[in-house]
């Protein structure tokens, strides 16, 4: 199976000389300024590392906004989805070039059931699950579009 895969060009994307190898510790993340922020920011670094000699910056910005999709015959909102969006882009430090970039969006959901500390830790909860997801989409797009822009 691996001779095969050796012989149609395949490259693992983080072995030595591949190209997504190169982000790994070279790509500084933009400061976060708030919990979702420091989410996101947190998981991309556990993804990619922490820059020790960063090549690359990655700015970004989060947009989310709950939307209720349970109600009761009182109106009462039972239950949100949680939507939200990261624009993002990869620029070059020593050009200023920007070499890649775009917009990732998902949601999750959480119930609004039980007491205001309840619903209050669940909506925590719940943005600090769509930050990883959408963290961890922007680090498959940063792999997949690698072997484009990564210079070994």
């Amino acid at each position: 199976m691996l001779a095969a895969l050796a012989g149609c060009g395949f490259t693992p994307a983080y072995a030595p000389g591949g190209p997504a190898a190169e982000l790994q510790g070279a790509v500084r993340v933009d400061n976060p300024t708030d919990k979702n922020a420091f989410d996101l920011v947190e998981r991309l670094e556990e993804r990619i590392g922490r820059p020790d000699g960063p090549r690359y910056a990655l700015g970004y910005t989060i947009t989310t906004a709950p939307i209720g999709v349970g109600i009761t015959t009182e109106n009462a909102i039972t239950r949100y989805n949680l939507t939200g969006s990261v624009d993002w882009g990869l620029t070059e430090i020593g050009s200023g070039r920007r070499v890649t970039g775009g917009k990732v969006q998902n949601f999750t959901s959480y119930s609004a059931t039980g007491s205001t500390v309840a619903g209050l830790a669940a909506e925590e909860d719940a943005a600090f699950r769509l930050m990883r997801i959408l963290a961890d989409q922007i680090v498959t797009n940063l792999i997949a579009s690698s072997s484009a822009w990564a210079t070994p």
